[in-house]
């Protein structure tokens, strides 16, 4: 585990990661170090200090993989809900941390929020949203480089919105062109939905692979 100082934004090996994923501590959220930590398979996870960190295993989301209920189908089919891309990513980014059941914490703090807005100004964090009669019911963002994508957080105000949003995001990712969808780590809904996990070593070379192709989101 390293403590980043100063202005250089390289990363240690995430091989050196303590037993829980630790691999760094400090540093700042500027759009150089967090593209830098992406590319190297870290990503933050809090403030004060900021912390680094690259688990092993690393969950995914195989694209051709992605489990469809019968349930989450018909909801699909039925339009229940409006689908749109970077429509509202900061309304997505505070949806995400909100308060909801079982989760009455959360690590995206006005810092986090002002850094990935930064970066989705850049081009490279996007956002997917679900509505029910205009009103904001669900969305899920993440950050793009290349052929990658790692997906930081979802939420739903209504029920199976999340879902949605992550079956059009993989929808969208498969038609352009991205090779891996990185999810960090697995949840009860994740695994649900065919999320599996991968030995940090295999996630680094197929992250190598992903952020040398060309796509755009």
């Amino acid at each position: 585990m390293q403590i980043l100082t100063g202005e250089h934004c390289a990363f240690p090996d995430p091989r050196t990661a303590t037993d829980d994923g630790l691999v760094a501590i400090g540093g700042d959220l500027s759009l150089p170090r967090l593209l830098a930590a992406y590319r190297s398979g870290i990503f933050p996870w809090t403030i004060g200090p900021i912390t680094w960190w690259s688990p092993d295993p690393r969950a995914v989301f195989e694209l051709d993989q992605f489990h469809v209920s019968r349930s989450l189908a018909k909801i699909i089919g039925k339009g229940v809900f409006q689908v749109t891309r970077d429509c509202a990513f900061g309304e997505v980014m505070k949806g995400c941390a909100a308060p909801a059941a079982g989760r009455e914490q959360t690590w995206i703090n006005p810092e986090f929020i002002a850094a990935y807005t930064c970066l989705h100004r850049e081009g490279y964090a996007h956002s997917i949203e679900c509505r029910q009669a205009g009103e904001l019911v669900g969305g899920v963002y993440g950050v793009a480089v290349g052929g990658f994508f790692a997906a930081e957080s979802m939420f739903h105000r209504a029920s199976n919105a999340s879902k949605v949003a992550l079956f059009h995001l993989v929808q969208h990712l498969r038609e352009r062109g991205f090779l891996l969808f990185d999810i960090q780590m697995l949840t009860p809904i994740t695994r649900q939905l065919g999320a599996t996990s991968l030995p940090r070593a295999d996630y680094l070379k197929r992250l190598g692979e992903a952020i040398s192709r060309d796509c755009v989101f």
